[in-house]
């Protein structure tokens, strides 16, 4: 059999990192590819790292068909839930995938109707017929979609945010472990060129772009220390402009914040730099 790779199967998953790759290959020189790589008719589901290692180093490697996939929605269920069961996954991802869970699961639901829907035939290749399956818990809910993801509601929440509002530099970082759920939840309110800004300033900038974030939805405090009532809102158009022009004085500032604070990491890196030479020269 052909073995078929959909790109977007492939994709669905983050990619192992580079160290991870490599140890797996490693793996498999050493150990054999011992899990079966899992099919839907000829396309590959599950093995895509392993078929590839596979392949490049003339491997043997066993195949198994799924009995239960009917549809790609199937398919990229049980990717779902495979992959949450792994513990190597981040807890960002866990929080993604399990969103997606919900957004199949709802988009489902949403063309159900009281006469049984046809079954998607399996791609060519030697599938079983699909054996029918239990129907998944309905996530509707920020609890259901944090108990399958094993993580708490506030996680969920900002993962949400995150996944919704964040721009791909931002995400990026939260990925690579350069800034904490939290605070990229907090970044994400920001327009997505400021974003990009913080994030391409490094982890330390990141930090402070958060936290400059959260100080400004602080409540300010009388002289007593208790939290000062938020003034009553004005719906006037005239209030809603001037509303409309402090925030856009606060994003420029933010930006402008940031862009010193770049230009002040290349001067001290500049100092530095010279500092060394002059030592080295005296020396």
């Amino acid at each position: 059999m052909d073995i078929v790779v959909n790109e977007e199967l492939k994709a669905y998953i983050d990619p192992l990192t580079p160290e991870e790759y490599e140890a797996l290959e490693r793996s498999l020189l050493a150990e054999g590819c011992r899990d079966a790589l899992v099919l839907w008719g000829n396309v590959l589901v599950d093995g895509h790292n392993r078929y590839e290692i596979c392949r490049k180093h003339g491997l043997p490697f066993q195949t198994v068909q799924h009995a239960r996939f009917g549809s790609i929605e199937d398919v990229y269920l049980w990717m779902i839930d495979h992959h949450l069961g792994r513990r190597s996954v981040s807890t960002f991802q866990r929080g993604v995938l399990a969103l997606r869970k919900r957004e199949i699961l709802a988009e489902r639901r949403s063309r159900e109707t009281p006469a049984a829907a046809p079954v998607q035939e399996a791609p060519a290749g030697d599938a079983p017929p699909p054996q029918p399956a239990a129907a998944p818990e309905p996530l509707n809910s920020r609890e259901a979609v944090a108990k399958a993801a094993r993580l708490s509601s506030s996680q969920v929440l900002m993962i949400e945010k995150i996944h919704k509002q964040a721009a791909p530099e931002l995400v990026a970082a939260v990925k690579a472990g350069e800034i904490s759920i939290n605070a990229a939840a907090a970044v994400a309110t920001l327009p997505a060129e400021e974003q990009a800004a913080a994030a391409a300033a490094g982890k330390e900038e990141l930090r402070q772009v958060a936290k400059r974030v959260r100080d400004s939805k602080k409540k300010p405090r009388g002289e007593g220390g208790d939290a000062v009532a938020a003034p009553t809102l004005d719906p006037s158009p005239a209030a809603g402009a001037e509303a409309g022009e402090t925030l856009e004085s606060l994003r420029q500032r933010v930006a402008a914040l940031t862009a010193e604070n770049a230009a002040l990491r290349q001067e001290v890196v500049a100092l530095r730099e010279q500092l060394a030479a002059g030592v080295a020269a005296g020396a």
